[in-house]
């Protein structure tokens, strides 16, 4: 399965408030860090991080991303969108091949 998720704080907490240098760019960057040693194949834009893998292991790395980004706030969003297609791997890369070939044909 590919899983595209973002998640932010929000609330009080080290950089919550009414602090006007406040940024999600630090809670962010905790919960990449654990996407990034997880080993799970996957991309970071500037809207979302996407994973692959199982159901097991992918909403393991969700959990574990949205409790680093709760150390910055007294809440946490969190915003999903899985693909589940089993018995398929790759599709990080195969959708977007797939796409441009697509788009080649069209041409």
């Amino acid at each position: 399965m590919l899983v595209a998720f973002s998640v932010a704080p929000s609330g009080t907490g080290p950089k919550g408030g009414d602090n006007p240098e406040a940024s999600v760019h630090d809670a962010v960057a905790a919960a990449v860090r654990i996407v990034r040693e997880s080993g799970l194949p996957n991309r970071t834009d500037s809207m979302f991080t996407t994973i692959e893998g199982d159901w097991d292991e992918c909403m393991d790395v969700i959990k574990r991303a949205t409790e680093a980004v709760g150390e910055y706030g007294s809440r946490v969003a969190l915003v999903l969108k899985a693909d589940v297609r089993p018995g398929h791997t790759g599709e990080m890369t195969g959708k977007l091949e797939r796409l441009e070939a697509a788009l080649d044909a069209q041409a």
